[in-house]
């Protein structure tokens, strides 16, 4: 008797051995991605009026580099990193298949379409279902990278919408320091560069937009060491 397997089958024993090796590959690779970071800028986190925990937190910094989140992400404790996500540009993280791996299976990241003639769900419900999930989220609420002179670029509105959304959520302010040394724009080489990530006080949520995106402007910027050089 001839035993034919149906196709949908097919896909489901396809699954059942792709996906635990899947899981396990990722897990390797952010064990590697962690160790590489640390290596190359001796990586120190410092928490300034806050500690790690478990509590369900969106942390929001400066954004010098596109390596800012796997850092800030390095930098949090390993029982707690692995509840943190990155929320980030899914046209850059599904680029190809070698990023998309990297965006989806090793840092689990909240992937949302920039484009707003393309996109089929709502940034700030995204965030939301993640964090109602479990999960605590790494975000960088310039928007876009800061190219410029000044410190920090005027915050988006993002951070606000999903305060309000979620209240209950703590909000820490994080600074990046020295990052865009080690991958200026345009580069693919790191450059070994010592790095630190300040964690500060959490911000109190204010029902007032402008208000509330300032005292975050101004809790992040507070965080950057002074160098002495203005």
């Amino acid at each position: 008797m001839k035993f034919t397997v149906k196709p949908h089958t097919q896909r489901k024993i396809r699954k059942a051995f792709i996906a635990p090796s899947r899981r396990l590959l990722a897990h390797i690779t952010a064990g590697a991605i962690v160790i590489f970071a640390r290596g190359i800028t001796a990586v120190r986190g410092v928490w300034k009026g806050v500690a790690p925990a478990p509590t369900r937190r969106v942390y929001f910094a400066n954004h010098t580099s596109n390596a800012d989140f796997i850092l800030l992400w390095a930098a949090i404790p390993a029982q707690y990193r692995r509840h943190t996500r990155p929320v980030a540009a899914a046209d850059y993280w599904l680029k190809s298949t070698f990023r998309a791996f990297i965006g989806r299976d090793v840092v689990r990241g909240v992937l949302i379409d920039r484009n707003p003639e393309t996109r089929t769900q709502d940034p700030v419900s995204q965030m939301a279902e993640a964090t109602d999930a479990g999960a605590s989220l790494i975000i960088f609420p310039e928007g876009l990278r800061n190219m410029t002179d000044a410190p920090l670029l005027p915050f988006k509105t993002g951070l606000f919408h999903l305060a309000t959304t979620r209240p209950e959520l703590e909000l820490v302010p994080v600074w990046i320091e020295n990052l865009n040394r080690v991958m200026p724009k345009g580069e693919i080489i790191p450059v070994p560069f010592l790095c630190t990530v300040t964690f500060g006080a959490p911000l109190e949520y204010n029902t007032d937009k402008a208000r509330f995106l300032q005292a975050a402007y101004d809790a992040v910027l507070a965080l950057k060491p002074d160098t002495g050089d203005g």
